[in-house]
């Protein structure tokens, strides 16, 4: 397939992609529906259509915003249970914000135990945010030092094993891109 430069060959190829079941495709289509990029005008429904697509072809981040959008109304009506329940099968899926957010929800409702364990799971598989409600339930005397001290450094061991020369450059490239509103990558293909 040759490479599109324009976004109407973006777009494109993208949909072909999508339409052969390609996962990240659908996640990228629908992505682009709920920002309105790609020259396409923002429709959260559609969005959220191609979102749980793409969780049912095996991608955790899709359920986390299919629960986002029923947490927000985005395209949806607000529905805290269809939202938890999405955020569920996406922290099965190994998505760690959608664990942090069940924490947060659990903390919510007074489910302190519960929350403690989720957030102790994203903590130690590398999630920053979780972190820091670990330490902040260590200082209001939840956890142990010893116990506090296991997660700190199960977490520095995560961060420590996806550091590479070439993530950090990924990662300034995608800055870049934000920060220039620039479309470089789309499933995986430079343009």
């Amino acid at each position: 397939m040759p490479e599109a430069r324009s976004v109407e060959g973006i777009f494109k190829r993208v949909k072909k992609l999508m339409e052969s079941g390609n996962t990240y495709a659908s996640y990228d289509l629908a992505a682009a529906y709920a920002h309105g990029t790609m020259g396409i005008r923002q429709d959260w429904t559609k969005a959220n259509e191609l979102f749980l697509k793409a969780g049912e072809l095996g991608y955790a981040g899709a359920y986390f915003d299919v629960g986002n959008s029923y947490n927000n109304g985005a395209g949806v009506e607000v529905d805290k249970k269809k939202a938890k329940y999405y955020w569920e099968l996406a922290a099965m899926g190994g998505d760690m914000r959608a664990r942090h957010n069940l924490g947060n929800m659990e903390a919510r409702a007074g489910n302190n135990h519960r929350a403690w364990k989720h957030y102790t799971i994203a903590a130690k598989a590398g999630y920053r945010e979780s972190l820091e409600m670990v330490k902040q339930g260590f200082m209001a005397g939840c956890a142990t030092k010893d116990e506090y001290a296991n997660i700190l450094r199960t977490y520095q061991e995560r961060q420590n094993e996806t550091k590479s020369d070439t993530r950090d450059k990924a990662a300034l490239i995608s800055r870049q891109m934000i920060e220039e509103k620039e479309e470089l990558f789309v499933c995986g293909y430079k343009y």
